[in-house]
C-alpha cells in the first residue's frame, strides 16, 4: 500500500471513529442531545433551559448553584439550551453568570454544539456574548473550527475565523481543519468553500498529516479537482 492511500484508509477509518464518513450528516459519537427519556426526566433549570421557559429560569438563574449544574451526561443548561436552539433562555443563562464555555462529559462545548450543528444563529449570539471560539474540545483535542470544515460548514467556519479559531490546531488525529475539509469532505461546493475560508485566512497549506501528505497532496489523491486548483492557486505544494 503506498502512503497515499494507507493516508487516506487512515481518514477513513478516523471519519468512523468520529462517528463520521465522507458525505455523512450528523455525528453519531460525538455530541448527543438529551433524548426524549432524559428530557421527560429534567426538573428545575435544565427543564426551564429546554423547553425556553424564560420566567422559570429568570426565577431559577437566581440560584448560583444551579447555573452550571450537570445532568448525566454532563451537559450545563447552556448545552441543554444550545441543542435545543433556545437563544433567549441562552442571552438569559448568561446574563445570570452561566459558564459559557463549560464542558460536558464528551468534552463539548456550547461553540462547538452550534457549529457541529451548522446553527449559524444560536452561534453568532454565544460569540457576541463571550464564548470562546479557541477551545480544544472533544475526545479528539480538535475545536469547534476542525469540526465545522469537516462538516462543511462555511457560514460556521467564516464566524470561527472571525471569532480567532486557532487556524492550524492539529488534533490527535494529526488533522487541520484544512485536512479534515478535505479528507473527510466530498469535494462538493459547501466544502470548497469552507477551504477557501481557510486558505483566505491565511491557514497553513504545508502542514502534513501523520502520513506526511500536504492537503494539496491529499485532494490530488481524492480526486478533488476544484480542491487542487484552489490550493495551488493558493501556492500549496
Amino acid at each position: 500500500m503506498t502512503p497515499t492511500r494507507r493516508s487516506l484508509l487512515q481518514a477513513l477509518l478516523g471519519a468512523a471513529a468520529c462517528g463520521l464518513l465522507p458525505g455523512a450528516v450528523a455525528p453519531v459519537a460525538a455530541q448527543v442531545a438529551p433524548d426524549a427519556a432524559e428530557v421527560a426526566g429534567y426538573a428545575g433549570l435544565h427543564a426551564a433551559a429546554h423547553a425556553g421557559n424564560l420566567p422559570e429560569i429568570r426565577k431559577l438563574a437566581t440560584d448560583k448553584a444551579l447555573l452550571d449544574s450537570r445532568d448525566g451526561r454532563g451537559r450545563t443548561p447552556v448545552h441543554v439550551a444550545t441543542f435545543a436552539r433556545q437563544r433567549e433562555a441562552i442571552r438569559l443563562l448568561a446574563a445570570a453568570g452561566a459558564n459559557l464555555d463549560a464542558l460536558e462529559r464528551d468534552r463539548y462545548d456550547a461553540v462547538t454544539i452550534a457549529s457541529v450543528a451548522d446553527d449559524e444563529e444560536t452561534l453568532r449570539l454565544l460569540l457576541s456574548l463571550g464564548a470562546s471560539a479557541r477551545q480544544v474540545t472533544s475526545r479528539y483535542d480538535g475545536t469547534a473550527l476542525i469540526a465545522a470544515a469537516h462538516l462543511g460548514h462555511a457560514g460556521v467556519v467564516r464566524q470561527l475565523i472571525a471569532a480567532g479559531a486557532p487556524l492550524d490546531h492539529v488534533n490527535n488525529l494529526h488533522w487541520t481543519a484544512v485536512i479534515e475539509a478535505i479528507v473527510l469532505g466530498d469535494g462538493g461546493p459547501r466544502h470548497q468553500q469552507t477551504l477557501q475560508a481557510l486558505i483566505d485566512a491565511g491557514a497553513n497549506l504545508g502542514l502534513r498529516d501523520r502520513q506526511g501528505n500536504t492537503p494539496l497532496q491529499l485532494a490530488r489523491a481524492r480526486g478533488f479537482t476544484r480542491m487542487v486548483q484552489m490550493l495551488e492557486q493558493a501556492g500549496a505544494r
